[in-house]
């Protein structure tokens, strides 16, 4: 029944956000193209429910021509970043088009954010419990540290959420991620890893 009241909830508030959204999403569009070269929408494969592949969707950020695989920035400073991908990224807009990957049912609105489908290989059984339910716009982890949590921290509050999900722990997560992209804290990621510094940064979490 969760899963099914869940599935609703998603479609009834996404379908309206996007229609609410649309002259936004043109507005963003002309700005990014203007700003910079290349497509306004940028697509990568992510690890969906069970470790399955599927497309998602953001706001292209940065430059075409720096490697889409790169470490997260941890400034708006980064060269690699357009002026338009900064004011996108500082007010989490970027992430609007995953509205879309929603909608179509390979994520949800709440859930562990979608990661690399290489990254997998690195997680031990218990981290890899994130991928019993859909990955989400936004999670746990996010409300509770975000940049300012390592890669570590942030599988931890993953597994937690699929312990003790519930409608009103999604509406509350929701709730406060409105309440953070307002704030605009925690945007930049301080330091990916415990053991940052003898494995590098390679993955954005």
């Amino acid at each position: 029944m969760y899963k099914f009241i869940k599935r609703l909830v998603d479609i009834l508030l996404c379908l309206p956000a996007i229609i609410v959204l649309l002259p936004v999403f043109a507005v963003i569009i002309i700005a990014i193209k203007r700003d910079s070269k290349g497509q306004a929408i940028f697509e990568q494969p992510r690890a969906g429910k069970d470790g399955k592949p599927f497309t998602f969707y953001k706001f292209r950020t940065m430059r075409v021509d720096v490697d889409p695989f790169g470490a997260s920035p941890k400034s708006g400073q980064d060269p690699r970043l357009t002026k338009t991908g900064i004011f996108l990224r500082e007010y989490s807009l970027d992430e609007l088009p995953q509205l879309f990957n929603v909608l179509k049912g390979n994520m949800s609105l709440v859930g562990p954010r979608p990661l690399y489908m290489e990254q997998i290989a690195e997680w031990d059984d218990e981290q890899k419990k994130r991928l019993f339910v859909k990955p989400g716009l936004t999670g746990l982890a996010q409300i509770c540290g975000r940049g300012e949590l390592t890669r570590e921290e942030k599988l931890a509050f993953d597994v937690e959420y699929i312990r003790s999900a519930s409608l009103l722990l999604d509406f509350k997560i929701i709730f406060l991620t409105l309440w953070q992209v307002l704030t605009r804290k925690s945007i930049y990621e301080k330091k990916y890893s415990k053991d940052e510094e003898t494995r590098g940064q390679k993955w954005n979490v």
